[in-house]
């Protein structure tokens, strides 16, 4: 185990060295990604100063749905990056992913480790500036459990986004090339969660809460860190089942990853 974490170690600190070579450009990129995805958190605000809340939640409430989503999976997009089906689609073409088959290394670590975009730390700073800010218009009534659970939340984010990134690369081996859908559950995903579930149609929150199980991530542990109630009352134990969604995905993503690399053929080029 210590073996593969310091491998990952040096590989993440290879891939960090490559992209501070030039740390102007670097700085402009990340402060520029975090300003343009900021954008859109303004449109929210100028939304709620039109109409005053949505469904029944505030801004800061909303806002913290948003600041939890873009912290979790902007760290995602960081750590899961070699996952990326669009970066990982251009290496199966290419034949670099038949390079990494033939060292004597773990294959799903090589790849963890080919991609570690550390300019995603706009994402995540934005995200929480955003948390931030929804923390000073909530007066939260923060418990021991709270705290303890919201890490937890976090962490089942990014396990539930990063293995959506792992089932879209494996299914590049056999399309070759990354499929649009996917981004319909990744960063669509990420967007649909970011506001409060029930003011999707039926049909859309229960894809999102029985077959994907988005809704679990994000929408009903807000639920409990909030004090609220959801109209359609689900049972209480959905506020608790963000880990269960999470790794639960991760594991799956793993499985079907571990499936396509055992039935893997090379393109050839």
């Amino acid at each position: 185990m210590w073996f593969t974490l310091d491998t990952y170690r040096r590989l993440t600190a290879i891939q960090i060295r490559s992209q501070l070579q030039y740390r102007v450009a670097f700085l402009l990129e990340m402060v520029a990604a975090a300003l343009i995805l900021s954008t859109f958190f303004v449109a929210i605000v100028l939304i709620f100063q039109r109409f005053g809340h949505i469904a029944g939640w505030t801004l800061g409430e909303v806002a913290f749905l948003y600041g939890l989503v873009e912290l979790a999976f902007g760290t995602m997009d960081m750590i899961f990056s070699g996952f990326d089906p669009g970066y990982f689609g251009q290496q199966v073409r290419r034949g670099t992913f038949d390079q990494l088959l033939l060292r004597p290394l773990n294959i799903t670590l090589q790849v963890l480790g080919s991609q570690f975009v550390i300019r995603r730390l706009g994402r995540i700073m934005q995200g929480a500036v955003i948390f931030g800010l929804a923390l000073t218009l909530l007066d939260i009534h923060w418990t021991t459990g709270k705290l303890m659970y919201l890490p937890v939340v976090l962490m089942g984010m990014v396990c539930f986004f990063g293995g959506l990134f792992i089932i879209g690369a494996t299914i590049t081996f056999w399309t070759v090339e990354s499929i649009e859908v996917v981004n319909i559950f990744t960063y669509g995903g990420s967007e649909m969660i970011s506001y409060p579930m029930h003011i999707y149609p039926g049909w859309l929150r229960r894809f999102f809460t029985f077959i994907i199980p988005a809704a679990f991530l994000n929408y009903y542990p807000a639920l409990y860190f909030l004090d609220k109630s959801d109209p359609y009352h689900p049972p209480l134990i959905a506020s608790f089942l963000a880990p269960v969604a999470g790794f639960g995905m991760l594991a799956v993503a793993l499985l079907f990853w571990r499936f396509g690399v055992k039935h893997y053929q090379s393109t050839g080029t």
